[in-house]
């Protein structure tokens, strides 16, 4: 099967220096495996982004070094996530003939019956499996099919996916990967009115106004009380 190639020189340049290498466009990297001892090496960074995205954590690469040919998998990556730009990269050397693990993603297909019916809502809790395959064999991702999780607690279980063959999933089978939970609404709280606010009910009357009330009673019922001794006179 052919893989792309990716062209790779041997590194001199170690330490906190690398980043030199990264501002000429330039990616420092590390290639290793089961019978070869660790090599530094220094790949064009543009090179290495479209191989990457070609093949992933998963696909075989032909890893070019002084001639030799080398077939590798993207071991780890280390990313600046603010830029998106890779910093650093370590190739594994696999044996074409013996099975090596991976992690593979894990990609949701279909869409979910209970979340089409407002039922409820749909969790992904797992997001890869470690696998275990020849190289050649290694999936690029496995998908789960959710079409038939209808209610709230339904579940798809790692026991229950598909792989394709010679593929072994390595992860506990009794973990979850996908799950129905019941749909949450938030409530927003009612607004507390301010005591005393102007104009609500029931609002205490204000100091002055109290007492010039309580002034207005008893200047009414002193003028009542004034007038009774004429209306008596006049009788």
């Amino acid at each position: 099967m052919k893989h792309p190639i990716l062209n790779a020189t041997p590194r001199t340049i170690l330490g906190k220096k690398v980043k030199k290498l990264r501002r000429e466009g330039q990616l420092p990297a590390n290639v290793y495996g089961k019978s070869l001892p660790s090599i530094a090496l220094q790949i064009t960074s543009k090179d290495f982004k479209d191989v990457f995205a070609e093949v992933g954590e998963t696909g075989l690469i032909d890893l070019m070094v002084d001639g030799t040919k080398h077939p590798v998998l993207v071991k780890n990556l280390q990313m600046n996530y603010q830029s998106h730009t890779p910093l650093h990269v370590d190739f594994y050397e696999v044996n074409l003939n013996e099975k090596v693990k991976a992690m593979v993603p894990l990609v949701l297909i279909g869409e979910a019956k209970a979340v089409t019916e407002n039922v409820g809502t749909l969790l992904q809790t797992l997001n890869e499996v470690e696998v275990e395959a020849l190289p050649e064999s290694l999936p690029e991702n496995i998908e789960v099919n959710i079409e038939n999780l209808a209610a709230v607690d339904d579940q798809i279980m790692i026991s229950e996916l598909k792989t394709p063959e010679g593929v072994t999933i390595l992860t506990d089978e009794s973990q979850v990967v996908a799950k129905i939970a019941e749909i949450v609404i938030e409530v927003a709280p009612e607004p507390v009115a301010e005591e005393g606010a102007e104009g609500e009910e029931g609002a205490p009357a204000a100091e002055g106004e109290e007492t010039k009330a309580k002034e207005g009673e008893g200047t009414e019922e002193k003028s009542t009380n004034e007038e009774k001794p004429a209306e008596e006179k006049a009788e």
